[in-house]
């Protein structure tokens, strides 16, 4: 269950009477309990390649009932969980996604559209100066200007009143954690500018 309000897709096989089925919508708590499962030591995970159904999504340019995403989760120490150690991480995500792009822009002579650097920014930051928009507004403020952004701070009570700014479980995601700018959470999403929709689209 990723956002907690989610209804499965479930089903009953004709030649199997009495037995309920369930197609996944997501891996994310799954993921953490397949690290203790495998015993992974810190530093080490998995990386998944899930399909799945998600009934209750919001259909549009970017989202669909059906799933097919690739995804990765590791195993850290107490002493990693900071956000220093977010930034590393996220910085070698972003330029993997970075340097493919170079790679196919060179091969097949696209144009480049992200940026080399990334930029971190913070929910509570943009509320402070854009208290007036919404949560997807910002988001997409951001992207237009700088093209790549990390959003940090997804989950927790915010200054707007907002329980949290995108949809997530607070039991999988880090909602609590004091970061040194004074806002809370451990977590975040990586966005990039679609210049085809006009807005930011999640990675």
């Amino acid at each position: 269950n990723l956002n907690g309000v989610e209804h499965p897709a479930t089903f009953e096989p004709r030649d199997f009477p009495g037995t309920h089925l369930e197609v996944p919508f997501s891996l994310a708590k799954w993921k953490r309990w397949a690290l203790h499962y495998y015993g992974l030591e810190p530093g080490k995970g998995i990386v998944t390649d899930f399909r799945g159904l998600r009934c209750d999504d919001d259909v549009d340019f970017t989202h669909s009932l059906y799933v097919d995403q690739f995804d990765w989760e590791k195993v850290l120490t107490p002493e990693d969980r900071n956000i220093e150690y977010l930034k590393e991480t996220v910085k070698g995500i972003y330029k993997a996604v970075y340097d493919t792009e170079q790679v196919l822009c060179n091969k097949y002579g696209y144009e480049s559209l992200l940026p080399e650097e990334l930029v971190f920014a913070t929910s509570d930051d943009m509320i402070k100066e854009y208290p007036h928009a919404t949560p997807k507004e910002r988001e997409n403020i951001l992207c237009k200007k700088h093209k790549a952004v990390f959003f940090i701070g997804i989950g927790g009570m915010k200054e707007d009143g907002e329980l949290r700014h995108d949809g997530r479980a607070p039991d999988y995601d880090d909602w609590i954690t004091q970061r040194p700018d004074g806002g809370y959470g451990l977590n975040g999403d990586l966005l990039v500018w679609n210049p085809v929709l006009q807005q930011s689209f999640e990675l």
